[in-house]
């Protein structure tokens, strides 16, 4: 087997994040979401269900299908992760998942625009989804073992600025070539490619099979590239060991007073954060009526500042460490929060607006751009502030607990997203708890030791 030189095995590494992100930019964000919550709101006002309510039960639903899937994730990572610790093996793992992830977003296709496939295309997307947390544990598990500590902060922050460069293009593509406005034709004005019909949505429809061709493509990179040192046979432990070294992981948390803090500010403000993603291009078909092309260019807008301030956070990460740029990142998006829940088309703050004023439209482009930026070097500095606290021996662990802070109250944004929206009956006010969340994080913070800690 040809060696592989550290550079290119960075490279080939950061790779997944190049080859994943569209399932968050395209599927999660700016096209699929609010796609899929569209139809669904069509379908129930064709029913007889006013607007305001048909938004909120389509946002209900959404929230829904994300709080299953996440739940799935965060009660199997700690224990999928100590498995793969004690065979001394993460590739096949990150194969297996790989399928899951293409299987789940080329099955989108068959999301029809009258919503008869509806339930069973959110199914289809939370395997997907499944898919792409679990091979996110593996491939970050791997992390620690491409540089030496005051390096990882920079990989880190470049990896997510190369995928968020992806998710630009990706965008961009799908914008340009396949989805279709109200016209029938694409951004740039002709029919989509490869002959899509426009009046059954297969343009937007599309983006399914788009995201698992782009994933299958780009990964080759990291398989052809990536190695991984086999665990010699004496230090690997059964299966077992590995649960019942687990279990102890778990009892020693409350002694490990930085660590159980950091897990616990994580799982609030990333909590907070996938909100965000998941309900942005929601909030802006439901409360500001734009369509998928303009939340696209939303998209494209956010995604742009997001790899630039990642790369711009891995550098400020290797220079001052991670917490700093975790702290600046929470307290700019609690102010983004803040903005949006107080913002309709007719007023901000309660101040009315002109009739037909773009400015909400202004506002919401420059949250887009700032929760791109914030939210992508929020991401890095969060995987580089784990890497602090890692186990050297047990990384996949490591990152199992860190899944399972990110992902246990998976279910709480949606959810509570889901309640608030339910109970005011608005789509607006329903995105408030993430303010909450936010700040249980940046609290938390208070006892993390920005140097981690060392076993």
């Amino acid at each position: 087997m040809a060696v592989v030189s550290p550079r290119k095995r960075i490279f080939g590494w950061m790779m997944f994040d190049w080859a994943s992100q569209p399932y968050a930019t395209l599927l999660l964000t700016f096209i699929f979401g609010p796609y899929f919550a569209a139809i669904v709101a069509e379908n129930l006002m064709a029913g007889g269900l006013g607007e305001e309510a048909a938004d909120a039960r389509a946002q209900s639903l959404w929230s829904l299908g994300q709080t299953v899937a996440g739940l799935i994730v965060a009660f199997s990572a700690p224990f999928l992760g100590a498995i793969a610790d004690a065979s001394g093996r993460r590739m096949p793992w990150i194969w297996l998942f790989s399928g899951l992830y293409v299987l789940g977003a080329a099955a989108l296709w068959w999301t029809y625009p009258d919503a008869s496939t509806a339930p069973l295309m959110l199914v289809a997307f939370g395997i997907g989804f499944i898919g792409l947390e679990f091979t996110t544990i593996f491939t970050n598990a791997l992390l620690p073992d491409l540089g030496a500590r005051d390096e990882v902060g920079a990989i880190s922050g470049s990896g997510f600025a190369l995928g968020y460069a992806g998710g630009v293009i990706s965008l961009l593509l799908m914008l340009l070539l396949f989805v279709e406005q109200a016209s029938g034709t694409t951004l740039i004005g002709i029919a989509p490619l490869f002959g899509l019909d426009p009046a059954a949505r297969e343009g937007t429809r599309f983006v399914g099979p788009f995201t698992a061709i782009w994933f299958v493509v780009f990964m080759a990179f990291f398989f052809a590239w990536v190695r991984e040192e086999p665990r010699p046979a004496d230090q690997r432990t059964t299966v077992g060991a590995a649960l019942i070294g687990l279990k102890q992981t778990l009892f020693s948390l409350k002694a490990r007073r930085s660590l159980f803090a950091y897990l616990g500010s994580s799982l609030m403000y990333r909590d907070a954060l996938n909100g965000l993603y998941g309900f942005g291009g929601v909030y802006a078909t439901l409360v500001l009526d734009w369509s998928i092309t303009q939340i696209g260019v939303f998209g494209i807008v956010g995604a742009i500042t997001a790899a630039l301030v990642s790369w711009v956070g891995g550098k400020a990460d290797r220079a001052f460490g991670p917490k700093p740029v975790i702290l600046t990142c929470i307290l700019v998006l609690i102010a983004v929060c803040a903005i949006i829940v107080g913002m309709t088309r007719e007023a901000i703050f309660g101040v009315p607006l002109a009739p037909g004023s773009t400015l909400p439209d202004t506002i919401f482009y420059i949250c887009g751009a700032v929760i791109g930026g914030a939210g992508g070097a929020l991401q890095a500095a969060s995987r580089s502030m784990m890497v602090r606290h890692a186990d050297p021996d047990r990384p996949t662990e490591a990152f199992g607990l860190y899944a399972l802070s990110g992902k246990a109250t998976a279910f709480l944004a949606p959810g509570l997203i889901g309640l608030a929206t339910y109970f005011t009956g608005s789509a607006r006010l329903g995105v408030s708890p993430l303010i909450l969340l936010f700040l249980i994080g940046l609290i938390l913070l208070v006892w993390v030791n920005p140097l981690g800690e060392s076993e």
